[in-house]
C-alpha cells in the first residue's frame, strides 16, 4: 500500500490534458519564427539607397571635352580611366524608341509595379522547380530597380552572390528606390548607370561609340540593339542579332545584323571622337567633366591636318615622320589652329610637336637683321662679304658655313636675308652684339633662351637655341603687327584685357624685314623662282634648317594671318634629302592657301619712319632696285670697299687656332699658308720676332711644336695686326 501510494502522484504529474499543453508549443513555435524572421530581416537587409538627387550631384564624367570658337567638339581627353562614362543624359533626352525597348526586353510591366514584379518572381521560381525536369533554364525575375540598386551599391551584386539571400537583399533595396523615386527617375538612372560594352558605361558613352550618335538619334533598330546588349554586352554579332530581333518583334531582321556587324567591328568608336586636337586636348583638360571652350576653328584645324597629313604622307616614314602646324590671328593672338602631330608612321605620336623645342635653324635671322636694322647700323642694301671667316669665341674657333657650301661674295642684306646666307648673318650679329641679340629673342618670347650671350655665341645667329613651334609664330606675328608683341591666347574672353600689346621691335624695321620676306626676287639664287614660298597674294615666309637636318621650319604671315610649320622626327634621328622648301614649306603654302581662298592677302601699308629710293649696287651680282630705308639712311648708290680701302689683317690662321702635326707625315709637306686681306702691298710678316717675308707674296710657315706669334707691320715699321697660334 505505502508504495501505490508512491506512484500514484507521479501519474497524475504526468498525465495533464492536452489544452494545457498547447499553449506553451505555440509560444515556442511563434518564438522561433520571430527568431528566424528576425535573422532573414537582418540578413537580407540592404545598403542604404542614395537619393535620385544625389545620384545626379555625384555623377562624374569619365571625359573631359574641347571644343573650338564656334562650340563644335575638337577632342576629348579619358581623365578617369576607370570606367568611360559621358555627361548625365536626361530621359527627355533619351530616344523613346530606346525607353520602349528596354523596358519590352528587361522589364515589361515596369511601369506598373513597385520595384519587384511578383508574378515574374513566381514565374522564375516554376520555372526553377521545374528546370530538372524539363531541361528548359530558368527565367529571372530581376526588375529594372533591383538592376539599378545593384548598380547605385556593387556590393548587391558581388561576383559569387547569385543566392536568395543576395536576390532578396535587391528586392528589398528595389522597394526602397520605388519608395523613394518616381517610375521615370528610375528608367533615367538605370539607363545612364547600365554597363554596356567595353568601357561604355550609360547611355551617352554607348550611344557615341556603339553607334556613332546622340542618345536622342538612336532609332529603332539602335534601340533593339542597344536593350539586347544588356544580358550580354560583349556578345557576338550573331547572338546580338538574335536577340535584337527578338526584342523588335521583326519579321525581316536583315539590317538588324548588319548594324549588329557594325555594331561589334567597333567602326563608331573611332567616329565618336573626332580628335582633331589631342595633343591641346591633354595640355588643358585636367579634370573630369571640365568643357573647355577655346579659340581654334575647326575648319581652320582640320585643313592643317590635311596639309601636314598629306605632306608626311608624300615624303615617307623613311625620310620624315612628325610634323606640326600652329595658325595664329595676327590682330588678337587667338590661336586658330593646334596641330602636335598627325600620327602616321610616327614613332614618338604622343609629344606634342606644337610645344616641344628643337633648334631654330636659320629663323632667327630676321629677328637679327630687324634689330640691326632698326639701330641704323646696316640698311637693307648695305654689303656683306660672303666669305670664308673664322671667329676666335673662348671655346675655339667658329667657322660659320652656308647651307650649300658655297660663298656669293659681296651680297646685300635683302639678298643674304632672303636666300638665307649664314657667314653674312654671323658678320650681322658681329656688328650687333650677342647679348643684345639674345635679349631681343627673349623679348619676343623666345623663354626657352635661359643662358646669356656668351652661352650661344656667335652660333645664335643661326639658330643654335632651341624654340617651340608656338614661340615662332608668335615671334613673327610681331612683324605682321608692325613690332608689337603679345601672347598668345587660347581663350579669347580674358587676353586683351589682360595683356595688352607692346612695341619690341620699331614699325620701320618690321616692315622692311617683311618687305625682304616676300620679295621672291631676291630668294630666287638660293630657292628659285617658284618655291613653295610664292603664294599668289603678298605673304613673308622663312624657312629654316637645323643642324644635322634634324629640323625644317617655315613661318610666315599675310595680313591676317601667321602660320608655323614644323616637320622632322621628334626622337632627334636627322631627316632624309628634305629641306625648307621640300619639306615643311609644301605645308605652309597649303594652310595659307585655304586661309585666304576667299579673300586674298594684302600688302602692309608703308609706316611713317619709312621711305623709298632707288638704288644701285655696283661690284654685286643685283641689278638696280627700288629698296626701303629707315628716314634719314637712304642712298642712291651702295658699293662694296675696294681693298685698297680695307684694313690690312691676318686672316689665316686665325688668333687662337691649335695645329697638330701628323707623325707619319713630313715636317715639311705640313706647312701653314698664310693669308692676309686688304691692300698689303710693302707690308711684312714677322713670326716669332723674326721676318717671314713680304705680306703679298704668300707666305708659308713650317710648324714647329709650340706657341707662335705672327704679326703684319707696314712699311713704317709699325704692327697693323697679330696672331697666336699653336702647333702641338
Amino acid at each position: 500500500m505505502p508504495a501505490a501510494n508512491t506512484v500514484q502522484p507521479l501519474v497524475r504529474r504526468f498525465s495533464r490534458p492536452p489544452s494545457r499543453r498547447w499553449p506553451h508549443a505555440l509560444a515556442w513555435a511563434a518564438l522561433a519564427a520571430l527568431i528566424l524572421t528576425t535573422i532573414a530581416h537582418l540578413a537580407t537587409k540592404p545598403p542604404p539607397m542614395p537619393a535620385y538627387a544625389a545620384v545626379r550631384a555625384d555623377w562624374q564624367p569619365s571625359e573631359a571635352w574641347l571644343y573650338d570658337r564656334d562650340g563644335r567638339l575638337l577632342d576629348s581627353e579619358r581623365v578617369d580611366f576607370q570606367r568611360r562614362r559621358l555627361a548625365w543624359v536626361p530621359l527627355k533626352d533619351i530616344s523613346p524608341a530606346v525607353r520602349t525597348a528596354v523596358v519590352r526586353a528587361e522589364d515589361r510591366r515596369f511601369w506598373s509595379h513597385g520595384g519587384v514584379d511578383w508574378l515574374a518572381a513566381a514565374s522564375a521560381i516554376r520555372a526553377r522547380l521545374t528546370s530538372d525536369a524539363t531541361g528548359n533554364r530558368s527565367r529571372g525575375a530581376s526588375t529594372l530597380a533591383m538592376q539599378l540598386a545593384a548598380y547605385l551599391d556593387p556590393t548587391l551584386a558581388q561576383p559569387g552572390q547569385r543566392g536568395w539571400r543576395a536576390k532578396l537583399r535587391q528586392m528589398r533595396a528595389a522597394r526602397h528606390l520605388a519608395d523613394a523615386w518616381t517610375h521615370e527617375q528610375m528608367l533615367e538612372a538605370y539607363l545612364n548607370l547600365v554597363p554596356l560594352r567595353g568601357e561604355a558605361q550609360g547611355i551617352g558613352a554607348g550611344a557615341a561609340s556603339l553607334f556613332g550618335k546622340a542618345p536622342a538619334e538612336l532609332n529603332r533598330t539602335d534601340a533593339a540593339l542597344f536593350a539586347g546588349l544588356l544580358p550580354s554586352p560583349g556578345a557576338g554579332a550573331d547572338a546580338l542579332a538574335r536577340r535584337a530581333c527578338r526584342i523588335a518583334a521583326a519579321s525581316d531582321c536583315t539590317a538588324i545584323r548588319a548594324a549588329a556587324a557594325t555594331l561589334v567591328s567597333g567602326e563608331h568608336a573611332a567616329r565618336a571622337d573626332p580628335g582633331l586636337a589631342p595633343h591641346l586636348a591633354v595640355r588643358l583638360l585636367d579634370k573630369p567633366g571640365k568643357r573647355v571652350a577655346t579659340t581654334i576653328d575647326r575648319r581652320i584645324q582640320a585643313a592643317a591636318i590635311v596639309a601636314l597629313r598629306r605632306q608626311l604622307a608624300g615624303l615617307g616614314s623613311d625620310r620624315v615622320r612628325d610634323g606640326a602646324v600652329v595658325v595664329l590671328d595676327n590682330e588678337s593672338g587667338e590661336v586658330l589652329a593646334y596641330v602636335g602631330g598627325v600620327g602616321l608612321q610616327s614613332t614618338a605620336s604622343q609629344v606634342d610637336g606644337a610645344n616641344a623645342r628643337r633648334q631654330a635653324g636659320s629663323t632667327l635671322k630676321p629677328h637679327l637683321y630687324a634689330q640691326v636694322i632698326e639701330h641704323g647700323w646696316l640698311t637693307a642694301a648695305s654689303i656683306l662679304d660672303d666669305s670664308p671667316v673664322q671667329l676666335d669665341t673662348a671655346s675655339g674657333l667658329y667657322v660659320p658655313k652656308n647651307y650649300d657650301r658655297s660663298f656669293k661674295g659681296p651680297v646685300s642684306v635683302r639678298h643674304a636675308l632672303a636666300a638665307s646666307l649664314n657667314v653674312p648673318a654671323v658678320r650681322a650679329l658681329v656688328i650687333d652684339d650677342v647679348q643684345q641679340f639674345r635679349d631681343r629673342l627673349w623679348a619676343l618670347g623666345y623663354h626657352g633662351l635661359v643662358e646669356d650671350g656668351e652661352y650661344y655665341g656667335y652660333s645664335l645667329a643661326l639658330g643654335s637655341a632651341e624654340v617651340s613651334l608656338v614661340e615662332q609664330a608668335n615671334a613673327f606675328r610681331t612683324f605682321a603687327n608692325m613690332g608689337k608683341w603679345s601672347p598668345v591666347t587660347f581663350d579669347a574672353a580674358r587676353h586683351l584685357r589682360q595683356h595688352p600689346p607692346r612695341r619690341i621691335v620699331s614699325p620701320a624695321a618690321a616692315f622692311i624685314v617683311g618687305d625682304i620676306l616676300a620679295d621672291a626676287s631676291a630668294r630666287t639664287d638660293a630657292f628659285g623662282a617658284d618655291s613653295a614660298l610664292r603664294l599668289p597674294f603678298w605673304a613673308a615666309a622663312k624657312t629654316g634648317t637645323s643642324k644635322g637636318m634634324r629640323d625644317n621650319w617655315c613661318i610666315g604671315w599675310s595680313d591676317r594671318f601667321t602660320v608655323a610649320v614644323w616637320v622632322g622626327n621628334l626622337e632627334g634621328d636627322s631627316m632624309r634629302a628634305v629641306s625648307g622648301t621640300s619639306g615643311a614649306a609644301p605645308v605652309w603654302r597649303d594652310v595659307m592657301l585655304a586661309l585666304h581662298a576667299d579673300n586674298p592677302g594684302k600688302a602692309p601699308t608703308m609706316p611713317d619712319g619709312v621711305e623709298a629710293r632707288r638704288i644701285a649696287l655696283p661690284g654685286t651680282r643685283e641689278p638696280p632696285r627700288r629698296e626701303y630705308f629707315l628716314a634719314g639712311t637712304a642712298q642712291n648708290e651702295m658699293a662694296t670697299a675696294p681693298a685698297v680701302a680695307r684694313r690690312p689683317r691676318i686672316t689665316s690662321p686665325v688668333s687662337g687656332s691649335v695645329y697638330a702635326l701628323d707623325p707619319d707625315i713630313p715636317i715639311d709637306r705640313q706647312r701653314l699658308a698664310v693669308a692676309v686681306s686688304g691692300s698689303v702691298a710693302g707690308h711684312r710678316l714677322i713670326l716669332d720676332k723674326k721676318p717671314l717675308g713680304d705680306a703679298d707674296s704668300g707666305q708659308q710657315i713650317v710648324p714647329r711644336p709650340g706657341t707662335h706669334m705672327l704679326a703684319l707691320v707696314d712699311p713704317g715699321g709699325r704692327m697693323i695686326d697679330r696672331v697666336r697660334f699653336t702647333v702641338r
